[in-house]
């Protein structure tokens, strides 16, 4: 019997997202799996680099809501030999003979693209999140699922009773076998899902490890066990939700143990600390790694410029230009202009679709209007610039009275972090 090979024998399909309203108003205009990320990624780069790394390369995504600047980035990064195989597929929502509509949710959409996977010859299927930030081998993930000749596997990982909450959360034996599925737990239901450290081998409270497990939303299936369930649940609106745990009861379920970095940017909140923790000297994930590096579009772009500038602990995208500035931990994205005076603090600026010429910023000027990027002088702390802002001179965003949630017609403020949306203006003196 010839050995199984991923690259031959795994489809990876990954969902896309849908409205992503937890993380609005960076999902105002853009997919989940379309927020920038680090300076220059973007979220959907995870999951695909992991897969690439994987040698998986036959990919499908699945996508609905504002697709526009996903599709644009993944048809202009993923690009493969003719002669390879190899693909980088967008499935977005289409209107067929038996449905006219959106999709409904994850499951739904998996269901609904079904005839485009039914002719596929592999027989492994590999269901990824596509806001999830982690580095993983999935070879060793889905030799496990074959070695174990399950139905299905769940990745898992040890986490704390508080991120336990906001999960799906596994229980299992001693060989691994899931005996119950469920999503987001609370109180007792939560507690009757607690392990025993020695069950898996580990110490609560090392590594960030604790007693229960999570499920990491990754997924390999039997394709013909995927097929059934769809088939078994044809209202099942959400994997977590309601296909997962049918699936447990009926299968041969089995849970991978996963011990590295993993985090959900499924909230503001969660987004914006998970982002900060990359400018850190050693930070739990980085996107250093020579064996497997994390992809992205490239760009012909100059080296940034750097001009008279105090810069601690700071991630700067190519192309930035930094006059006269302050930054303290801080990431800056792509072609990111600051004029002198400006101070930044624990701040993400998305970056800049394109350089402005010098008439446009004499014309910006003359009008009174700020120009795109930072202004002279600006004092901003614990934010998100989208893409595209403009941030006028003397503007200073800094949240001294901690409000936590607010909308205006500028600016938000989600988890206490103020969120200029993209293409947003701040006229200059502005106090926020």
């Amino acid at each position: 019997m010839r050995p199984r090979v991923p690259s031959k024998d795994v489809l990876a399909i990954i969902l896309g997202g849908g409205q992503g309203a937890r993380l609005f108003p960076l999902t105002a205009q853009r997919a989940k799996a379309a927020i920038p990320l680090a300076g220059k990624y973007r979220l959907i780069d995870i999951a695909v680099s992991n897969c690439i790394n994987s040698r998986i390369e036959k990919i499908h995504v699945l996508t609905q809501f504002n697709t526009a600047s996903l599709h644009r980035h993944i048809t202009r990064t993923y690009r493969f030999s003719g002669f390879s195989g190899a693909f980088v597929n967008i499935l977005p929502t289409e209107q067929t003979l038996e449905h006219r509509d959106w999709f409904q949710s994850t499951t739904d959409a998996v269901r609904r693209a079904w005839r485009h996977f039914d002719q596929r010859k592999e027989d492994t299927f590999l269901i990824l999140p596509g806001d999830h930030l982690y580095r993983m081998d999935y070879n060793e993930l889905i030799q496990q699922h074959w070695d174990t000749e399950a139905d299905l596997t769940l990745a898992v990982t040890p986490v704390s009773e508080e991120k336990a909450g906001s999960s799906g959360v596994v229980l299992v034996d001693r060989q691994g076998r899931v005996l119950d599925y469920r999503e987001q737990p609370r109180g007792a239901a939560l507690s009757q899902m607690r392990l025993e450290a020695e069950a898996l081998g580990l110490e609560w409270g090392t590594e960030g490890a604790g007693p229960y497990l999570a499920s990491m939303d990754i997924y390999v299936f039997k394709k013909s066990i995927l097929r059934q369930l769809l088939d078994q649940t044809p209202a099942a609106f959400d994997f977590g939700m309601e296909l997962m745990p049918h699936a447990v009861r009926t299968g041969h379920g089995r849970a991978y143990r996963f011990d590295g970095y993993w985090e959900k940017l499924g909230t503001i909140g969660s987004f914006y600390h998970t982002s900060l923790e990359l400018v850190g000297s050693e930070p739990p994930f980085s996107f250093y790694d020579p064996v497997a590096p994390i992809y992205t579009r490239p760009r012909s772009l100059p080296a940034a410029k750097i001009r008279e500038c105090d810069i601690v602990e700071c991630l700067l995208g190519e192309g930035v230009i930094l006059s006269g500035a302050q930054l303290r931990q801080c990431i800056v994205g792509i072609r990111t202009r600051t004029e002198p005076g400006a101070y930044l603090e624990r701040t993400i600026i998305m970056g800049y679709d394109r350089y402005q010429t010098l008439e446009e910023m004499d014309e910006d000027r003359r009008r009174g209007r700020p120009i795109m990027g930072v202004g002279a002088g600006a004092i901003i702390r614990n934010a998100i610039l989208d893409k595209n802002v403009r941030i006028g001179a003397g503007t200073c965003i800094t949240n001294e009275a901690a409000i936590q949630h607010f909308d205006s017609q500028h600016y938000y403020i989600r988890d206490g972090i103020v969120i200029v949306p993209r293409y947003g203006v701040i006229p200059a003196g502005t106090v926020i």
